[in-house]
């Protein structure tokens, strides 16, 4: 193909020789039309492929437990596997040589291995939130890097699961995380007035092991009101903001929205009581659990510049809880607490009950359908504006061959050379 590409006079003949060889072997057009250009391949020694190192059934079981860890990244993935090693051992009865290909896989191999089941979700809705107006001078911008040594400083951010619709009152999910440690505390609400924010803020501060020191959050009314700054004056809790419609500036608790909440709800609508006292007993109950002492985080450590690209250095992937373990830092006697009850626990029984409790969650979606407001117009009437129902005309558009004649009347030869 190569001897009769060379020999090819019209680029008709190319394009049909590169299809060719693109439908032969699979493979791009563009990577087809440099192996038609480039050197001929050697025929000395054949094409080999090498062996698999890794057996199906090794592959298996890593699909099993990247569900049952709701789907963790390649690199917190494989600082997971030791933690779960033991309780992976006692389901599938793993060799010692099945145990040591599992834990030297590298993240590269676990993100090629498990290409076929993965499956992101792409569907987006916009969110409810609107800029608040009271306090706004009052607390500082925060838009630089947190750098913090110690846990205690927090973003928190609301996410709303109103379906198609944001009309009504429908549920929120307060959300929180700790930029030390990577600590994440969740609660279901309904509405987000502050009657239901401020207690929610509340509660979440007394389960967090370690003392809130400060609360990062967006500008919406949930957060910027008296009644919330009053309750962080009272509990020493410095406040900080974003800027208005800058989501980067709170990028930790936007990631912790769409991998603890999107991923585990979804999109659907949930308006009643019912369906957040359901949340509610997944958050503070198992998912708490399976996020912070059995699935691993990783943390930026530094920035390199390399010409026109930056590297990103992580460090060593850890749960929330070692990793607040291993700084000393935090409250020593609930660190040591989560440690006991994590040694307890089998985390694919943990993770079995959330799956068992989203299944109840999902069927509590409302699935009626939502009525759009009639198109109204407003009209004066004497001296008053009368909101009336209005229907619009249909649109009149005439056929293209009398549409051009008209403007052939309209415009002459004459008057488009500026002659008449």
């Amino acid at each position: 193909m190569q001897v009769l590409y060379g020999v090819a006079k019209r680029r008709r003949e190319k394009i049909r020789l590169v299809a060719q060889v693109r439908e032969t072997l699979g493979c791009h057009r563009k990577h087809a039309g440099r192996l038609m250009r480039g050197r001929p391949p050697s025929l000395d020694r054949p094409f080999r492929s090498r062996e698999r190192i890794y057996p199906d059934r090794i592959i298996r079981i890593l699909e099993s437990v990247w569900e049952a860890t709701q789907h963790l990244w390649s690199v917190r993935l494989k600082a997971a596997l030791p933690l779960w090693m033991a309780w992976i051992k006692k389901r599938w009865s793993l060799s010692s040589e099945e145990e040591r290909l599992l834990l030297a896989m590298s993240p590269a191999t676990i993100d090629r291995r498990l290409g076929p089941y993965k499956r992101r979700l792409s569907r987006k809705i916009y969110g409810g939130t609107r800029p608040g107006r009271w306090l706004r001078q009052t607390i500082p911008i925060q838009t630089e890097s947190w750098n913090v040594p110690e846990p205690g400083w927090t973003e928190a951010d609301t996410v709303s699961h109103s379906g198609s619709s944001g009309s009504g009152i429908f549920a929120f999910t307060l959300n929180q995380v700790d930029l030390f440690s990577g600590w994440v505390e969740m609660k279901g609400i309904l509405g987000k007035g502050f009657e239901e924010v401020v207690p929610a803020c509340d509660e979440l501060r007394q389960g967090m092991p370690f003392d809130q020191k400060g609360m990062d959050t967006d500008c919406g009314e949930e957060f910027i009101n008296y009644k919330l700054d009053r309750w962080c004056r009272a509990k020493g809790v410095k406040r900080f903001r974003s800027r208005p419609y800058k989501k980067n500036d709170q990028a930790h608790i936007e990631q912790k929205n769409g991998t603890h909440v999107r991923r585990l709800i979804g999109w659907d609508r949930y308006d009643t009581q019912e369906a957040v006292d359901a949340m509610n007993s997944l958050y503070r109950q198992e998912w708490r659990l399976l996020a912070n002492l059995f699935l691993p985080s990783v943390k930026l450590a530094n920035k390199i510049r390399v010409g026109s690209r930056i590297k990103r250095v992580y460090e060593d992937a850890k749960t929330p809880l070692d990793r607040l373990w291993d700084s000393g830092k935090g409250d020593r006697d609930k660190l040591q607490g989560f440690r006991r009850t994590r040694e307890g626990l089998d985390p694919f029984d943990l993770s079995k009950t959330v799956e068992g409790k989203l299944e109840f969650i999902w069927k509590l979606a409302s699935r009626a359908p939502i009525k759009a407001a009639p198109a109204t117009v407003v009209r004066p009437k004497r001296s008053k504006i009368v909101l009336e129902d209005y229907a619009a005309p249909p649109l009149f558009l005439p056929h293209r061959d009398s549409y051009m004649e008209q403007i052939r009347k309209n415009h002459s030869r004459d008057k488009f050379l500026g002659t008449s």
